[in-house]
């Protein structure tokens, strides 16, 4: 919480969602001096049939790596994580950075998107480009509506199911978001919207952390493209960042050349690149599990064809793995 550089991910709510979600065993470093800590490393190992044998700060997340007061701090770290890698005979050690550590080998991947809004909805809405202020407008004037809640977990699951399957990715347990909803509180919540009609368009799963709005898990129903209900969602959830008093707006990460990527560049977002970094000890080659990796994209294609109910059941017991 006192780090610049601290992140909704590296707190312990996190490790305990992981764990019991999944079962993935924790290590968290810490470096301290008398009763002072200065720095601190969650490192979380996978071992998976699928991936293999590794080490990873954080899974499930945009950011994690080292916090430290200084630059030896983090190089002290970082020493003993990799002594624990190699003791382990694990492959490797990945650390997602905002901030490169220099002389690890590093694979640009992902692009985070976060600015400063303002405590002005009229000034947040000026602030978004034409093209998409419009589609915001007209989701308005097509009276979609938002609601906020843990109780809506029912309805978010169910929308973001149907959005990973249309994407061609294995959904989570519904455990791993009544988990972050039972672990956060009261900073974490879920935003839905509906058509005039009642009918569920859109939802996501949030975080506030510190003066940060923090949008993680969002789907759509495709069939509602027209209304606009992504873009009507995040203007609600950017309203509701400034009742909160939030002066942060964090679209998260996105892959360069994905759908996700260019919606947040057209709402005038600024892509910066995120620093995932390793020190491979039983491999030579940086791993790419990324769904981008041409060599996954016949599963995709075949998990896309599969009956919605199907691969609602299947998805659980193959997502612990992808990390």
């Amino acid at each position: 919480m006192q780090h610049p550089s601290g992140t909704v991910f590296h707190l312990t709510a996190w490790k305990n969602v992981i764990e019991k979600t999944f079962g993935h065993k924790s290590f968290y470093f810490l470096a301290e001096k008398g009763n002072r800590i200065l720095g601190i490393l969650p490192v979380f190992e996978i071992k998976s049939l699928l991936f293999g044998h590794f080490f990873v700060s954080v899974p499930f997340a945009e950011i994690g790596g080292i916090l430290a007061d200084n630059v030896e701090t983090e190089q002290f770290i970082f020493n003993h994580a990799v002594g624990m890698t190699e003791a382990k005979k694990a492959q490797y050690l990945e650390i997602r950075n905002r901030r490169s550590i220099e002389g690890l080998k590093t694979k640009s991947l992902y692009y985070n998107f976060r600015k400063n809004i303002f405590p002005d909805h009229e000034e947040n809405l000026k602030a978004i480009p034409r093209k998409s202020r419009a589609m915001v407008r007209n989701a308005i004037k097509k009276r979609l509506v938002s609601e906020t809640g843990h109780h809506l977990l029912p309805d978010f699951y169910r929308i973001l199911a149907l959005n990973y399957h249309r994407l061609g990715t294995p959904i989570f347990p519904k455990g791993l978001f009544q988990n972050f909803l039972k672990e956060y509180k009261d900073l974490a919540d879920i935003l839905i919207v509906k058509t005039s009609e009642g009918d569920l368009a859109a939802a996501v799963l949030f975080f506030v952390f510190k003066d940060q709005m923090v949008p993680y898990y969002a789907g759509s129903d495709f069939s509602f493209r027209r209304l606009g209900p992504n873009d009507f969602m995040y203007w609600e959830l950017m309203k509701l960042a400034v009742e909160k008093k939030c002066t942060i707006f964090d679209y998260g990460r996105s892959k360069e050349g994905t759908g996700s990527f260019s919606f947040k560049k057209h709402w005038g977002f600024k892509p910066e690149p995120l620093s995932y970094q390793y020190h491979l000890v039983k491999t030579v080659n940086i791993p790419n599990l990324s769904p981008t990796n041409p060599r996954y994209q016949k599963k995709i294609e075949l998990w896309q064809k599969m009956p919605h109910f199907m691969t609602k059941f299947m998805g659980p017991f193959i997502s612990r793995n992808l990390v």
